[in-house]
């Protein structure tokens, strides 16, 4: 029997060059091509059409795009009343884009449990650039002067692509993905993409959607690619997004 076979891409390809998202494998599940380069419109070009990088040292580039899909409608997020009252007495601070680079650093240390990273230098760089140009945004939660929690990703239109999030605190991940998806909400951005499911995401209000919904969705919500730039200049005590429901959900 021949194994299946998946699209490769060469760096002179012009960023289009995918196949559609329905031609990906199921084992590895969403695996739909290899190759190409992680420059700006090619991730643009890919994260709008349901495709991101993923891949480790000493392979070439893998594009993925999974069936079905891990998202959090930014309205739906679980806030639950331990956490709210957390949020409610905690001194953590957060700020946008304050710190990209510690971010996607602190992202991409080893953990336990983890053999090695799959956020490569090369993928750092990649990111950092996306960062430069107003595409990938990071959320920071702060103990302090010390940077505790954090996450980063891509806003594209009303769709923004979660990539990773680090906690060295109790509730910092939980926090600085609830900060995002706070003012994600106020903006009324569709969709924060999680790509993989995972019962932490589950309990935080993460919802499966087939693969195609999801790429009709993002025909809606990417296209044209539109960068987001109205997010909160000043750093903020983390308590100052509760909303009046959420103080009266506590009384």
């Amino acid at each position: 029997m021949t194994a299946p076979r998946i699209a490769w891409i060469s760096e002179d390809d012009p960023p289009e060059a995918f196949p559609d998202i329905s031609a990906a494998l199921s084992e590895p599940d969403g695996l739909l091509a290899a190759g190409g380069d992680l420059k700006t419109d090619r991730l643009l070009f890919a994260y709008s059409r349901g495709v991101f990088p993923w891949f480790d040292n000493g392979q070439p580039i893998l594009w993925w795009s999974p069936d079905p899909r891990c998202v959090i409608k930014p309205a739906s997020f679980h806030l639950s009343r331990r956490l709210r009252r957390f949020i409610r007495n905690s001194a953590f601070e957060i700020s946008i884009n304050k710190a990209f680079s510690a971010v996607i650093e602190a992202c991409a240390e080893d953990r336990v449990g983890q053999d090695g990273t799959w956020i490569t230098d090369q993928m750092i760089d990649a990111y950092s650039s996306l960062h430069a140009q107003g595409w990938a945004h990071s959320i920071e939660v702060w103990d302090d002067d010390e940077l505790v929690g954090g996450v980063y990703g891509l806003a594209i239109g009303r769709a923004f692509f979660g990539e990773s999030m680090f906690s060295q605190a109790s509730n910092a991940s939980k926090i600085a993905l609830w900060s995002l998806c706070s003012i994600l909400d106020r903006h009324d951005f569709d969709i924060l993409d999680c790509q993989v499911v995972s019962p932490h995401l589950t309990s935080l209000g993460a919802i499966l959607l087939p693969r195609a919904e999801f790429g009709s969705m993002l025909e809606r919500t990417c296209r044209p690619a539109t960068r987001f730039d109205r997010w909160p200049v000043d750093r903020l005590p983390v308590a100052n997004l509760l909303t009046s429901e959420d103080h009266s959900a506590l009384q």
